[in-house]
């Protein structure tokens, strides 16, 4: 599938997107317009409540979906809950779900005490539907697994202050060398903005592709 994955994806917002082909599959749901299919899988990476809403988590659930989620924030949620920490893997639905590293490096809430551990073990997901790969990199700064990371689409952070900047995402895009690269974590009135996304789009050699916000 490649980067045809694109196709199917949509962006819902942050870090929420949607993934509607083969099979549903929810990236860290949070304000979530009305009318979305229900999820045949949904993925969380760590419990703040921007990227772990359980209200929105059970807006797309039915008794058949599954819910892959960091252990601080399985423990907010109801229904098929498996947990994942980073290095782990499975196979659901014809889909690969591999559970990678996210983590700060230098964005502290305090000195010396990063707004994602290393040892919260947050995650990041690494997707493989068909023969495509799709990689959400989570809250993070540009780290050093991001080497072992092999994907076609990358869905990267730019806003800076709790995840990388525009010029550290544009490192961590060179690293990856995705055929597409995808930033998020930006125009949700949090943090960051279109800019930070232009900036990234200025500075990173490869193919980038700026996502409308899709409202419904």
């Amino acid at each position: 599938m490649g980067v045809e994955l694109l196709n199917h994806l949509r962006w819902l917002g942050h870090d929420s997107f949607v993934l509607e082909e083969p099979v549903t599959v929810y990236l860290d749901p949070w304000h979530l317009p009305e009318g979305l299919p229900k999820a045949d899988i949904v993925l969380i990476s760590h419990e703040h409540g921007d990227h772990c809403s359980p209200e929105d988590v059970a807006e797309v659930q039915s008794s058949n979906t599954v819910v892959f989620a960091s252990e601080g924030a399985a423990s907010q949620l109801q229904g098929d809950v498996r947990i994942m920490h980073p290095g782990d893997e499975a196979k659901i639905a014809g889909i690969t779900v591999r559970a990678v590293p996210a983590y700060n490096v230098d964005k502290f809430r305090a000195p010396g005490r990063p707004f994602h551990p290393k040892e919260a073990l947050h995650n990041g997901y690494l997707l493989e539907v068909g023969d495509g790969r799709l990689y959400f990199a989570g809250d993070t700064d540009f780290i050093p697994e991001m080497a072992e990371i092999v994907c076609d689409v990358a869905l990267l952070p730019v806003s800076g202050t709790y995840v990388m900047t525009a010029e550290e995402a544009a490192q961590a895009a060179t690293m990856i060398a995705p055929r597409v690269a995808v930033p998020m974590h930006y125009g949700a009135g949090i943090v960051g903005t279109n800019e930070d996304a232009e900036r990234f789009k200025e500075l990173y050699s490869g193919e980038v592709r700026i996502m409308d916000v899709e409202s419904q």
